[in-house]
């Protein structure tokens, strides 16, 4: 039986690991998956440093298309990234009756609606394991592992750059600019953060993961997104005093008007095993309505964790490779035509617990008018601490812990409590999950 022939565009970083990984394992490899993969050509534009990775046990090109159009092409690699020109390249390989493995999860986030019926229309396989937690293997588990689960919710940390920031804040007591310029240092994070910070990237794979839990379309333009450059030291500190750790989570949550979809930092008891992933590791919790919850844990990132996600797609494709279509596992774990049209709620219709701080003017009566404002909007009082009076002024810190409370009512609050003068500043609101 004749190998299967892989077209890899792109050998970057993770390019390069799957070209060392597939190599490196080929025997154990074929012996998976029942005959050999060998990548045959390579794309890339820096072709000279192309011919010295690879050698002679493939062609280089530098024209990506060339290999999307390959008649000696069976699978195409994906690993440019970017929405533009690598959506191009994944329909033109599709168009030309090519399986696609990518871990651009940029683009299936914001295309991978208009991608997977291409590939449904033309009877291939598109996989996608390295685009969501690097070698995690979070996409088979929600495909195929708990597929006899209705899946309550999923909440994970899934970006390890930012992780790794919060995880210097508290452990050395590091600013947020100070914790960035140490993660780019490191090579963590890039001379541009934004995605990693703000919550982009998160959000993306955010996207696919409820997609494929709730069996829904992808729909990155409806998450919530709030990013970590505004948190301080201070409350980092009060959350570790008060039991909690505070994590950049991605959240999605069933609903009974919805689907929840939201990005943000997140108070999350210390005594869960999520709020003790610290550095540049990923984590993800997914409660199922038959198994609970479980956890998936590793790294994120990185040449040979993602490479080890591609080539375990390319392992999987493979054994389908001559399948009949209709007897895949769909892209998004649901039969195509069963896809649900549930709404993603609005973050004003989200429920769930917070942490409130601000700081006041220590007088008689301050409390009192506080606490008013708070059950004038429906929100109940789970415990609340006064901090020491700040040096040298009649000012104090409060922090209130509220039970469960519907966003919208929580921004009325705020809206009124901010315009009491004996409430100085701007007041710190931070969403809490318990995640049981």
């Amino acid at each position: 039986m004749r190998p299967i022939r892989v077209g890899l565009l792109g050998i970057g970083t993770v390019g390069g690991g799957t070209w060392d990984v597939l190599n490196r394992n080929a025997d154990e490899i074929q012996r998976r998956a029942g005959r050999a993969i060998q990548i045959t050509v390579v794309a890339d534009k820096a072709a000279d440093v192309a011919r010295k990775k690879v050698g002679k046990k493939a062609r280089v090109v530098s024209d990506a298309f060339e290999v999307a159009r390959a008649k000696d092409v069976d699978i195409v690699i994906e690993l440019i990234g970017g929405y533009t020109i690598a959506k191009d390249l994944q329909l033109e390989a599709i168009k030309h009756g090519k399986h696609v493995v990518t871990a651009n999860k940029a683009l299936l986030a914001t295309h991978g609606n208009e991608i997977f019926a291409a590939a449904q229309k033309k009877g291939v396989m598109v996989a996608f394991e390295g685009a969501v937690a690097g070698g995690v293997p979070i996409i088979k588990a929600l495909r195929e592992g708990l597929s006899a689960n209705r899946i309550e919710w999923i909440a994970g940390i899934i970006n390890g750059t930012s992780n790794f920031i919060l995880s210097e804040m508290r452990e050395k007591g590091l600013s947020f600019d100070a914790a960035l310029k140490d993660a780019q240092k490191r090579g963590y994070a890039e001379a541009d953060p934004t995605f990693d910070i703000e919550g982009v990237d998160a959000a993306h794979k955010l996207t696919i993961l409820s997609a494929l839990a709730f069996g829904v379309p992808m729909q990155f333009e409806k998450c919530y997104r709030e990013g970590i450059q505004s948190l301080t030291q201070q409350d980092i500190g009060y959350a570790e005093q008060l039991g909690y750790r505070i994590k950049l989570l991605g959240i999605t949550r069933r609903a009974k008007k919805g689907i929840e979809l939201r990005v943000h930092p997140t108070l999350v008891p210390t005594r869960r095993l999520i709020a003790n992933v610290e550095g540049v590791m990923n984590a993800i919790l997914v409660k199922g309505d038959a198994v609970g919850p479980t956890l998936y844990y590793g790294a994120g990132a990185g040449a040979q964790p993602t490479a080890s996600a591609v080539v375990a797609d390319l392992v999987d494709v493979t054994r389908l490779i001559t399948a009949d279509p209709e007897h895949r596992v769909p892209h998004l774990a649901f039969q195509p035509d069963q896809l649900s049209n549930t709404p993603v709620l609005p973050i004003e219709d989200v429920e769930t617990s917070y942490y409130l701080r601000m700081r006041v003017a220590d007088r008689p009566g301050v409390l009192a008018d506080i606490t008013r404002i708070l059950a004038d909007c429906r929100i109940s009082i789970e415990s609340m601490v006064q901090k020491q009076q700040v040096t040298g002024k009649r000012e104090v810190d409060i922090v209130f812990l509220t039970h469960r409370a519907i966003e919208r009512d929580v921004n009325a609050a705020i809206r009124k409590m901010g315009k009491l003068k004996t409430v100085l500043g701007s007041i710190v609101r931070i969403r809490q999950e318990s995640l049981l």
